[in-house]
């Protein structure tokens, strides 16, 4: 439950700042227009380390909640009313796209994808989709979930980058030490390339599908971008994102672009044309501002570790990534998704830090 001191807190922000809803606190921090507080959500947001998504997981398996817009919009939305975020995030899986177009995906305990692709003929067995026709479950629980949100907070859609996605399905299931989808890279670039672009034009069109379904903006995750060098992301990943972040530029739908351990990657990240750039909790923000220019807007950046400290402990390092942050337009998120074991009351303390004190 939340404590009276996070209650006040969150009742003095709503007082003081009645037309700043989340949506419009999101929405205008994305578009690079100063905020009175910044605006908050947390990758995974809805998870584990709440009790009432437990009390959903115990009743139903994790594709069941990914596939029954019910159970999905019921989990996107828990952690709206605990904690007021300023945004919900589509509760989904970034290999769930995967599965239309010919992935053989076993989530338990997996990931395992039992048909991994390395070969010119595998990858003729990939199918390109539409979302509306193959997977109209997650854009019926966007319009669901947006519907339940009203004009008060911002949902954001998302999807897993080409690579990343690639990583898991060249390997058949967890990266590491990606030795398949790096030897694919330097023994057969064409095909290499080839996957990576059919890749962006499915995301790029999943995106734009969950926009047109209610989304107010999107994410691109990135996770294993970071085992690259900046030169081979420039060669191999740079065309394909930019491409995907131009279709959605085009189609006026915000987005934000996340890669973990991607601190060696800041040079290039600036040129991909997404609107935010997320960094992970290695990343300095004042570094990253010297390296985008004042103009950019940046997502992020908290340990996610600090939620598993003391008070004092969460509100100074909350502290120091505002006092970073400055006056820019910032989304306030953490550097990686929250962990399973953060206590909930955590949340509140981190919460009332950025709301009752604003940025200054």
């Amino acid at each position: 439950a939340t404590t009276s001191k996070s209650t006040l807190s969150t009742e003095f922000i709503l007082n003081n700042d009645q037309k700043a809803t989340g949506v419009n606190r999101y929405l205008d921090a994305v578009n690079g227009k100063q905020t009175p507080t910044l605006p908050v959500w947390l990758m995974r947001q809805a998870g584990r380390y709440l009790p009432e998504y437990m009390d959903v997981r115990n009743k139903h398996s994790f594709l069941e909640v990914c596939h029954t817009p019910e159970l999905t919009c019921e989990v996107t939305i828990q952690p709206i009313r605990r904690y007021n975020f300023d945004a919900a995030i589509l509760f989904s899986d970034i290999l769930v796209p995967l599965e239309p177009m010919g992935a053989k995906i076993d989530f338990n305990p997996g990931p395992v994808i039992e048909n991994p692709l390395r070969t010119m003929d595998d990858l003729k067995q990939a199918r390109a989709f539409d979302a509306a026709d193959k997977l109209p479950e997650v854009l019926e629980a966007i319009s669901m979930i947006r519907r339940e949100l009203a004009d008060e907070t911002a949902l954001i859609g998302f999807a897993g980058a080409p690579f990343t996605l690639a990583s898991y399905w060249i390997e058949g299931g967890k990266p590491e030490p990606f030795a398949n989808i790096k030897g694919m890279m330097y023994t057969n670039p064409e095909l290499f390339h080839d996957f990576l672009d059919q890749l962006a034009k499915m995301v790029a069109d999943y995106l734009v599908q969950q926009a047109k379904a209610g989304a107010d903006a999107v994410q691109l995750f990135d996770t294993w971008a970071g085992v690259l060098t900046e030169r081979e992301y420039r060669a191999h990943l740079l065309k394909p994102l930019q491409s995907i972040f131009s279709h959605l530029r085009e189609a006026g739908i915000p987005s934000t672009y996340y890669a973990r351990s991607s601190a060696h990657l800041l040079p290039v990240l600036g040129e991909l044309g997404a609107d935010v750039i997320s960094l992970d909790w290695r990343i300095d923000i004042n570094r990253a501002k010297e390296m985008f220019g004042e103009s950019a807007v940046l997502q992020g950046n908290l340990d996610p570790t600090v939620l598993l400290g003391d008070e004092a402990t969460i509100r100074r390092e909350t502290r120091h990534v505002l006092d970073q942050v400055g006056d820019r337009p910032h989304v306030f998120n953490l550097g990686h998704g929250i962990l399973r074991m953060t206590p909930i009351d955590n949340v509140h303390i981190m919460l009332d830090e950025i709301r009752s004190g604003g940025k200054g």
